[in-house]
């Protein structure tokens, strides 16, 4: 099934196991009859993205503000780190990543919602497809991203697969910053600053090990609401220059970026610069694992090779 002028609402039998529900700027999505997160598709917003994201048993694990307020203890700030989203820092001189109305120094790019292309419910899993245009400050398109996010019904864990690919309007360059690109927030019980712990495949903990450094996969893991919960984040090896680098932060921000070279090698004579002609496609491909446990009780590093063999 296919749209291309609005967002819509799709019914499906009571024996699905992963459903979508359009609301007010949004496309809610329930699994096993649960919610568990929401695709933010406002016109109000200056990105798409999903929040919040929830374990099997239901516990939020990403920062609830500036979405929401009324949960105490959460650390207010960088507002435009909302939920789960993918964009950068400098794409022709533009910052989508720090663009927000909330900030001070709003940069007020957008990445707009053109079309929700697909939403499609099912016992094991379910898709959403969409295009995007990340647009220039006139208003014009720079870039058009289609995504595709498939959601998965598994009873002990949460999983989303992404699949974006950019095709330029014109000659694009995504620059050389660390402000960027597939990241969420955390929620604050799980920043290391708090009680969490960030390990990557190479088996370094801790952001100073992690921070800038190259890896297939990390996991942010810590306790929750008397569990122990985490989230991995697994780089597709096909995608351009992996395995990522690492936007990891111990106040949160846990983020995937392969352009950041000269920040993470902390050496001006680096560029991490990659450059688009007219026509030309980039492709990234991503896994969110949400689960129980820590890394090792996990088995992440088991989930990333079945992943990367394509299951």
């Amino acid at each position: 099934m296919r749209l291309r002028h609005s967002l819509f609402v799709v019914a499906l039998p009571l024996a699905a196991q992963v459903s979508f529900q359009k609301e007010a700027n949004q496309i809610t999505v329930d699994i096993d009859g649960r919610p568990f997160t929401a695709l933010v598709t406002s016109a109000e917003e200056r990105k798409p993205y999903l929040n919040p994201l929830r374990t099997a048993s239901g516990k939020v694990v990403t920062r609830r503000w500036p979405m929401d307020s009324s949960v105490a203890g959460e650390p207010k700030d960088h507002p435009h780190h909302r939920g789960l989203w993918f964009n950068h820092g400098d794409v022709n001189g533009i910052d989508f990543w720090g663009s927000d109305p909330a900030l001070k120094n709003d940069k007020k790019a957008r990445i707009a919602v053109e079309k929700i292309t697909a939403v499609k419910g099912g016992k094991k899993k379910g898709t959403i497809g969409g295009v995007f245009q990340w647009l220039n400050l006139d208003g014009s398109p720079l870039l058009t991203e289609d995504r595709v996010m498939t959601f998965y019904s598994q009873p002990d864990v949460r999983t989303i697969d992404f699949d974006v690919k950019l095709t330029a309007h014109a000659p694009v360059k995504f620059g050389d910053t660390k402000e960027g690109s597939f990241g969420l927030r955390l929620a604050a019980p799980l920043q290391e600053s708090k009680s969490g712990k960030m390990v990557n495949a190479e088996g370094a903990v801790g952001e100073k090990q992690v921070w800038g450094k190259r890896s297939p996969w990390v996991d942010y893991y810590g306790p929750l609401e008397g569990e122990t919960v985490g989230i991995a984040i697994f780089d597709h090896p096909g995608n351009p220059r992996h395995p990522t680098y690492w936007h990891s932060r111990a106040y949160g921000l846990f983020a995937a970026n392969i352009f950041g070279l000269r920040d993470f090698h902390n050496d001006k004579s680096k560029d991490g610069s990659l450059q688009l002609q007219k026509g030309e496609t980039l492709r990234f491909r991503y896994r969110v694992l949400i689960h129980s446990g820590d890394a090792s009780a996990a088995h992440i590093g088991d989930a990333y090779k079945k992943y990367a063999a394509g299951k």
